[in-house]
């Protein structure tokens, strides 16, 4: 049915993804990245988010034995009242301040181990102070936008290992959630039924797609995946945010990360290097009775450990393309066993 070239839609921000499978048989001559190395101390005293360490901004550590949260030092956004003052000159010049505050989540003190690694009890620590953070930043009446990710590995941009987080809480809806949010409240409109939802629904039946899923949560590549190996993370009851969710089903999200990303790690024998992010209803007066959370993993690699995809040409041009199809990419990811390649295959 997927053996030629065609297109997807992205049923979430309504744009269109080119997919090719026929130049998989294409021969290889491109960039071949250099295999990150994967051998870490617990502990680096040159890191600065090691437990007691310095960071750059001049303040230190304490002596965290779980997680450990602080307000980035380098900040993109500026808290209320510090923006610089932004206006538009005319309707072709058109700029306006964006207020905000940007977080760090250490996920434990140990330096050399990445989200897999962890057990399911520390993830699920990580995703309380996650929900935490988010109530927090979401019970300012100034912030709009609170998202939760975490760019994993060299390859994404990720300037220390140490396994750590992000969250920029921000005025407005950044982009990307604005296109989500515009979908979503129009297919609620029509049809009374959250969009994601009834997908989860459609894929469910169909099953090609599927990469694993729990009493409460369902991992699967979506029919639109731009990445190789992206995949879309969804609740099988509605959530809005994090807030929303009880023990049991944050436990069953633990679960299923730590099931997910020791995948990711053994399709290539790596840690494997991504950008991940949840993304939460506004943070507003609205109920959104539309929106359902789900969490996004993006991650860069192709063919191995050692070869990034690259959107360039055409797919910075005209519109972003992928060679294997979704559905090559579920299967491969749901082969894997999910115990870590560490613990079953020899090191050196």
């Amino acid at each position: 049915m997927f053996s030629r070239s065609h297109r997807r839609l992205n049923l979430l921000t309504g744009e269109h993804v080119l997919v090719s499978p026929q130049r998989t048989q294409r021969p290889w001559q491109g960039k071949v990245e250099a295999r990150p190395s994967d051998t870490r101390p617990a502990y680096d005293p040159a890191c600065y988010l090691c437990a007691g360490n310095a960071r750059a901004g001049g303040h230190r550590n304490p002596d965290y034995v779980s997680t450990f949260v602080f307000t980035n030092d380098f900040a993109a956004l500026s808290p209320h009242g510090a923006s610089a003052e932004a206006h538009s000159e005319n309707e072709l010049l058109v700029a306006d301040s964006e207020s905000g505050t940007c977080r760090v989540v250490c996920f434990s003190p140990r330096h050399d181990l990445s989200l897999p690694e962890f057990s399911v009890s520390e993830i699920d620590a990580v995703l309380r102070t996650w929900t935490e953070e988010t109530r927090s930043l979401g019970a300012d009446p100034g912030i709009r936008s609170v998202l939760v990710f975490e760019n994993k590995g060299e390859l994404m941009g990720c300037s220390n290992p140490h396994p750590h987080s992000q969250i920029w809480a921000n005025e407005h809806l950044p982009t990307e959630m604005v296109k989500e949010l515009g979908r979503q409240e129009a297919y609620f409109a029509k049809h009374g039924r959250p969009l994601l939802m009834d997908y989860l629904a459609q894929e469910r039946e169909k099953g090609d797609r599927i990469v694993l899923e729990n009493d409460a949560w369902v991992a699967l590549v979506p029919f639109w995946a731009m990445w190789p190996y992206e995949t879309l993370v969804l609740p099988k009851r509605p959530v809005r945010t994090l807030l929303d969710l009880d023990d049991a089903m944050r436990l069953a999200l633990a679960d299923l990360l730590k099931r997910l990303t020791t995948r990711y790690d053994n399709l290539f024998g790596v840690s494997f290097p991504y950008s991940m992010g949840f993304h939460q209803a506004p943070f507003d007066d609205g109920d959104h009775p539309e929106w359902v959370l789900h969490l996004h993993f993006y991650p860069p690699l192709l063919r191995g450990a050692t070869v990034k995809k690259f959107m360039v040409g055409y797919e910075m041009l005209g519109m972003p393309g992928r060679d294997i199809t979704p559905e090559t990419a579920a299967a491969a990811l749901r082969e894997l066993p999910d115990l870590h390649y560490k613990q079953w295959q020899p090191q050196g």
